[in-house]
């Protein structure tokens, strides 16, 4: 949840509130937390206690409504924008959406019209509404936008038998098949979209019908469409769009600074396919600013093709960013501008929004200037190219760049570094790995991605140049999509020092979350035997970033201006910053619409959902194609992690190939085992034996399921022995072990379903905000 902000009509004392003050407050923030109302009313400690008392007093006499796990609001009260399905139909047959947090609100009235390009909502459809009050003083929904896939559909692969046609789902989380009728022309093995039709008897499986035959079970490819579809991934483009895209011209210097003497480079992945962005470094000459540095960010001037109101501004805003699989892009636009002419090309012209920033001697910037020029590219390079290059050895492209281009961008970084390092960002470090495609659409590897030098100065390139957008167009007092990060609630950071007291690792209460202090708590423990465990707990302890209107600054980078500027031809976010710009800078006729502006906090909401899902559409994907690569090495050992602890089992990840399996409660011994979810471990109650998150283990591969991306573990290491100087776990979290033979922990195999699939197979990464 984002911060909560105080409406700026009102002031409120300082202190403990009263039962009528604080219902003021919650009702005229709409929804809100414990955190936020702590904050707004400067409560601490004993104040703190007396708060959680009295707001569960109102939520007793039926005053709160629960919002979410933590969040609440006035009974019945509705947000000015919020996600709500389609829950039932009016005895006049409108529909009646109902707010997915909320309990306790209405069933209100879905008006008609709204965004229809994916077609009419239906029952079980989940959207993105607007709740207006109307004149009469009753409320209607405002569809802003069809979320995802619908409730009443079902992708699955078919199961065909002597008598009947099954759809079984490709999601963990579904457990029902559902009955085809005969007649389909249909093959074991095809991959479905199925519609359901009814509930059949009431033991039995549902019946549907058929929808749409999207590909085949065993095509390596499936898997990316499985994600795309499970998601609701908008994917291709409308005609118009393609033909706005097909007629958009090279540009000229009309209206532009010529750049292209400068020599930008671009850095990127080697095998990208859009360059969004060029970076360029020289000394700075003037004698005020000794050891400072002028480091140019040139962006692709996408706003200049990418018009409000046209049909690939609709179709771009609908998508809000592009989605990367192991084994395709779904981009934000058409490949004529996303590959071509929005791509800053090597030797090609090009369009760009640049930025001219001068740097200290101490890192810190000191000003900077925007320019809508015509660049043109002196060289592609990747990361292992450029890296290989300042190690001293270039290649015969590197080679010529090296003393003008490539050691003045690495000394410039040295330069900016020192304020990052002032700065202290959060210093989290998260292995990311790299699937690497056959031709035949199979998995060829997967290996650790390196982090080189190469890609901590372009990244902080880029956060210099999305803060200097963000600060102009505070300036300028232009409306703009902010990119923020809330700092983690009190009641995290109160688990996380419970935690760490288990480990014996300091940690005051009441302490301010600084980011300073997560870095020394990390740095602290790099070496020592609970590095693993500091790091994923303090990951997890963080908010999630997101897109607001409004600003709070951004936690993890430590900043308190931000937005996203340097990706526009793969983020909508981007997009609006760079037509904010356009405008507050009298920079061409094509900037922020009075609609944009208008529309801007419900931008914000889309493209923050359409971020989560391409999010989960490519972790997805990712876990599908890893299961496919892992099913032909079923019974092989692998080392692994305990990443994750839940009552009913533990989640491992493999050191070899980064892959999260499950290892079931039930095969860890015969003993009941207790969620001891203040020391994040699985604790047995008769022996007293640990499994503790971030433990080393060895374990075998019982199942790897590629169609549902779930991956089984047996266990094969031993677990803890007991911590004498533990207090005793609480009880009423616990699962039961199986006795029996099959390994040291009594393992007997995954308990089956009736379709002889194994129970509870799921997995789960954990990932700290997109920055």
């Amino acid at each position: 949840m984002a911060k909560t902000k105080m409406p700026k009509s009102t002031r409120f004392a300082k202190g403990v509130p009263d039962r009528e003050t604080l219902l003021k407050f919650i009702r005229e923030s709409g929804e809100t937390d414990k955190a936020a109302i702590a904050r707004a009313f400067g409560l601490k400690g004993e104040d703190r206690r007396v708060l959680r008392s009295l707001l569960q007093a109102l939520e007793t006499e039926g005053a709160l409504g629960k919002r979410g796990r933590k969040g609440f609001a006035e009974v019945g009260a509705l947000p000015e924008v919020g996600v709500a399905d389609v829950a039932e139909r009016s005895p006049d047959g409108d529909l009646l959406v109902k707010l997915v947090r909320g309990e306790d609100t209405p069933l209100v009235p879905l008006a008609p019209g709204g965004d229809l390009k994916a077609g009419a909502p239906g029952m079980g459809d989940r959207l993105l509404v607007r709740f207006v009050k109307l004149e009469n003083g009753e409320t209607e929904a405002r569809l802003i936008k069809r979320l995802g896939q619908s409730a009443h559909r079902i992708l699955g692969v078919i199961r065909k038998s002597r008598r009947e046609v099954r759809v079984e789902p490709v999601d963990r989380k579904t457990k029902d098949t559902l009955l085809l009728p005969e007649g389909e022309d249909l093959r074991d093995g095809d991959l479905v979209l199925a519609q359901i039709e009814s509930h059949g008897s009431r033991y039995g499986p549902k019946h549907g019908k058929l929808l749409e035959v999207v590909g085949r079970e065993d095509d390596p490819r499936a898997y990316s469409i499985i994600a795309i579809h499970a998601h609701g991934i908008p994917t291709g483009f409308p005609e118009g769009a393609e033909a706005e895209a097909e007629a958009a011209q090279p540009p000229t210097l009309a209206g532009r600074e010529d750049l292209r003497e400068v020599p930008l480079i671009t850095i990127d992945p080697a095998d990208a396919r859009d360059h969004d962005d060029a970076v360029y470094a020289e000394p700075d000459t003037d004698e005020k600013n000794p050891g400072g540095w002028i480091c140019w960010v040139a962006i692709a001037d996408v706003a200049a093709y990418v018009r409000p109101g046209s049909e690939l501004d609709r179709t771009a805003r609908d998508k809000g960013n592009s989605v990367y699989f192991p084994d395709r892009v779904e981009p934000m636009l058409p490949e004529r501008l996303s590959n071509g002419l929005c791509s800053l090309r090597e030797g090609e012209n090009r369009a760009t929004m640049a930025v001219r920033m001068v740097f200290g001697a101490d890192g810190r910037k000191r000003s900077h200037k925007f320019i809508r020029g015509l660049m043109r590219s002196a060289a592609k390079l990747s990361y292992e190219q450029a890296q290989a290059a300042i190690d001293g050895n270039p290649d015969d492209k590197t080679g010529p760049l090296l003393e003008p281009v490539l050691k003045p961008l690495w000394a410039a970084y040295a330069c900016i570094k020192k304020g990052r390092d002032a700065r202290s960002p959060l210093g989290i470090e998260s292995l990311e790995r790299k699937i690497s495609i056959n031709t035949e659409g199979e998995i060829a590897q997967i290996t650790p991605r390196a982090s080189l030098e190469a890609h901590k100065l372009i990244e902080e390139f880029m956060i210099q140049a999305n803060v200097s957008a963000a600060e102009t167009l505070e300036q300028k007092k232009t409306p703009l999509v902010y990119r923020i990060h809330d700092q983690p609630s009190p009641e995290k950071i109160a688990a996380l020092v419970d935690f760490l007291g288990t480990l014996s690792l300091p940690w005051t209460k009441g302490e301010a979350p600084r980011t300073e202090r997560f870095n020394k708590l990390l740095a602290d423990t790099r070496e020592g035997p609970h590095a693993d465990i500091v790091n994923e707990v303090v990951l997890r302890t963080q908010m999630q970033a997101v897109y607001s209107t409004e600003n709070i600054g951004h936690y993890g980078l430590n900043l308190a201006k931000y937005a996203h500027f340097t990706s526009p031809i793969r983020r909508y976010a981007d997009l609006i910053v760079h037509r904010a710009l356009v405008s507050a800078l009298g920079l061409g006729s094509d900037g922020l619409s009075d609609w944009d502006i208008a529309k801007m906090k419900d931008t914000a909401e889309l493209i923050t959902h359409a971020e989560r899902r391409a999010m989960a559409a490519e972790r997805d994907a990712m876990d599908r194609y890893v299961a496919a690569f892992l099913s032909d090495r079923v019974g092989a050992q692998f080392v692994g992690r305990i990443t994750g602890v839940t009552r009913f089992g533990l989640f491992v990840r493999l050191a070899e190939t980064g892959a999260d399996g499950l290892v079931p409660v039930s095969s860890l011994g015969g003993e009941y085992f207790i969620h001891d979810d203040r020391s994040h471990a699985l604790v047995g109650e008769r022996t007293g034996a640990r499994w503790p998150l971030g433990m080393t283990v060895e374990v075998r591969l019982q199942e790897a399921t590629p169609i549902t991306g779930g991956l089984l573990f047996q266990m094969l290491s031993e677990p803890e022995a007991p911590d004498p100087t533990a207090p005793r776990p609480r009880l009423g979290m616990r699962a039961r072990g199986d006795r029996g033979p099959g390994g040291p922990s009594g393992y007997r195999g995954p308990k089956r379903g009736p379709q002889g699939r194994p129970k509870n197979i799921r997995t789960g990464k954990k990932g700290g905000p997109r920055r």
